[in-house]
């Protein structure tokens, strides 16, 4: 019996031993992890840009996949695209007015036309009647407004020829049998080269990066993962070029623990915090104003202002970032209904960005009353209440008596009192350990108000 206990406890500590010892491409400590994204994690909030080709036809950014263009078809796009109104200096201070502090652009999206000069294709910005390096003056731009920057480059690449036909290549055939008559000539591994190289060009030629998002894998059967990118020794070559890098999980390296920086779960919702073998991951939440990334002119699903500030600070009270996309137009503007959202955030984050940047999700032992979100600064150790059904003069807080010792409006900093409930109804209502606020019968003018909570000691 007493050996049947110590063979279980043996093979318990041997699972736990292996869990604990996940596979990992690089030497780096868990605290070592924490600080090279430490930046990242205070920032919470960014501003992602889809931008090329695509913008000419305005019917959504994998328009070449739904409509099946051929890459000749396609060809008139490129032999157009003279972005003459193109200043990213209005771009980066926009995205800084919104309260973004960091940034990701489309260097290169499935399409496989270059916003950046390379060596090895013509299909670029300097080459099209654009005639310059537009990455370039981005960069510098973004930089100057002393925005982070990143650069989003696609795996997959529909205009190279050695990329294989696969299941949303354009040029994708009814029937299984034609992939492999389509596909002859084409050389993945000389395709891998490609990447590596433009890879190696983007993170070389352009001083510091600071995030890299590498998009997409899609294994199985007319797919593709791993194998057909190298990512192994293309996530070792980032590395190597530059060593604080941020990069994203899209490489279908997740065997490793340190396959990918950040879980990217994109245009939804996440219940909770993510979690990886039990453990909390960073992530980062990918968002359109619309349903589409690229410039579509004739989408209308725009989210009004209340919807995305709201889904920044969900995003925030979950541990997360938000990276939330703008499409520009083929003439280089952000289209109005674009600026339209972008300052509807700025005016809120203006005065409440203090319950964004440097917090997270709140203490177990804060619950959340109905109809708000919390988020938490732990280096200030405040609270913030975020009041999305704006309520009648009593808000109680369940559970806070003893544990708050002063109570503010965010946005203009002027004291809300404790309270004892008024009207007997009420009375009934609020427990013993609970503390009531009281509001301004009128709401505040700002789209979702906030309460600040200065802790007890």
């Amino acid at each position: 019996m007493k050996r049947s206990i110590v063979l279980t406890v043996l093979v318990a500590a041997l699972h736990l031993c292996a869990s604990a010892q996940e596979k990992r491409l690089f030497a780096e400590t868990p605290a070592q992890k924490e600080k090279r994204l430490a930046w990242w994690t205070n920032d919470r909030f960014g501003m992602f840009i889809h931008w090329g080709l695509y913008a000419l036809p305005a019917r959504h950014e994998w328009v070449q996949n739904r409509e099946q263009i051929t890459d000749s078809a396609y060809r008139k796009y490129f032999d157009l695209f003279n972005p003459d109104l193109y200043n990213p200096r209005e771009w980066a201070r926009k995205a800084k007015a919104a309260g973004m502090k960091y940034a990701v652009i489309t260097t290169k999206h499935h399409e496989g036309f270059c916003l950046f000069d390379s060596k090895y294709t013509d299909y670029t910005a300097v080459k099209s009647p654009a005639k310059r390096d537009l990455l370039r003056e981005w960069v510098d731009a973004f930089r100057a407004e002393g925005l982070k920057i990143g650069f989003y480059y696609s795996l997959i690449d529909w205009h190279h020829p050695d990329f294989t036909i696969d299941g949303t290549h354009p040029n994708r055939p009814q029937n299984d049998a034609d992939y492999e008559a389509l596909n002859k000539g084409r050389d993945m591994s000389k395709y891998r080269t490609y990447l590596q190289n433009q890879v190696r060009e983007l993170l070389s030629n352009y001083g510091k990066v600071d995030i890299l998002w590498l998009d997409f894998s899609y294994p199985g059967k007319r797919g593709k993962g791993r194998e057909d990118w190298g990512s192994e020794d293309l996530i070792k070559l980032v590395r190597k070029l530059q060593p604080d890098i941020i990069v994203n999980d899209r490489l279908d390296l997740k065997e490793y623990a340190d396959g990918g920086d950040f879980v990217t779960p994109e245009q939804f919702k996440v219940a909770a915090w993510p979690t990886h073998n039990g453990q909390r991951v960073p992530w980062e939440t990918c968002q359109t104003f619309s349903g589409s990334w690229g410039y579509y002119r004739d989408e209308n699903t725009w989210k009004d202002n209340k919807q995305l500030l709201g889904l920044l600070i969900e995003t925030v009270s979950k541990g997360g970032n938000l990276l939330l996309n703008v499409g520009p137009t083929a003439r280089g503007k952000f289209d109005a209904r674009a600026d339209k959202a972008l300052d509807g955030m700025g005016q809120w984050m203006e005065l409440n960005s203090r319950s964004i940047y440097g917090c997270t999700q709140a203490p177990d032992n804060f619950k959340k009353p109905e109809n708000t979100l919390l988020t938490y600064n732990p280096t200030t150790k405040r609270l913030y209440v975020h009041l999305l059904d704006y309520p009648l003069q009593n808000f109680t807080l369940p559970g806070y008596k003893g544990k708050i010792k002063y109570a503010q409006f965010l946005h203009d900093g002027s004291e809300i009192r404790f309270s004892a409930p008024a009207g007997h109804w009420i009375k009934n209502e609020v427990g013993a350990d609970d503390l009531n606020l009281s509001l301004p019968v009128i709401k505040p003018g700002v789209e979702i108000p906030v309460i600040e909570l200065i802790l007890a000691d």
